[in-house]
């Protein structure tokens, strides 16, 4: 019906998982050792992504990837848009004085939540270099921000929504793409 939003399942639990092992493979790449990388999941979706790609990372390198995550709620350009924001914990492993940090988030839109989660980390330390990966990227950005590792890209209109289900620590779930409500046709 007309003005109806509507909800569609864009990738599958298989899919994602082969995005997953793609982008591990890629930042294995671009990083031939674990020792000085840490990868930050971004509250709240891309703290998932980060663990499931310390689970691949930790097979390509045969050891262990220091895995933080990261709130930036506090530090969000449209803090005068909410009662209260909702905050979620920060918790950095090590200290990031002078390693490679990957920010990783489930999806890049705007570049807002990056920009905000750049601020956030800036309080953490100075790390040497700061990366991001995102499993979805969005044509949508309105600052100039761009990840360095992307597992697709989503071709939605700026009104629709991407949602990253997990099935906790089991595996990946499915990536939904949210219809905005379509305006109804003019009258006659």
């Amino acid at each position: 019906s007309p003005g109806a939003a509507c909800s569609r399942p864009w990738l599958t639990p298989a899919q994602v998982q082969r995005l997953l092992t793609r982008l591990a493979r890629a930042i294995a790449t671009a990083h031939r050792t674990e020792t000085e990388l840490v990868l930050i999941g971004i509250q709240t979706g891309g703290v998932q992504l980060a663990r499931h790609l310390a689970r691949h990372l930790g097979r390509h390198w045969r050891g262990r990837v220091h895995l933080g995550q990261l709130d930036v709620s506090m530090h969000r350009d449209d803090l005068d848009h909410h009662l209260a924001p909702r905050v979620h914990p920060t918790s950095v492993p090590v200290d990031l004085n002078q390693r490679v940090v990957i920010l990783v988030d489930d999806v890049l839109s705007s570049g807002r939540t990056v920009r905000a989660a750049l601020d956030a980390l800036h309080d953490l330390g100075r790390p040497r270099c700061v990366q991001l990966a995102v499993l979805v990227e969005r044509p949508h950005r309105v600052l100039p921000i761009r990840a360095d590792f992307v597992g697709t890209t989503a071709r939605t209109a700026a009104t629709d929504r991407v949602e990253v289900q997990w099935n906790g620590d089991r595996g990946p779930g499915r990536v939904w793409i949210h219809r905005a409500a379509a305006p109804p046709p003019p009258s006659p």
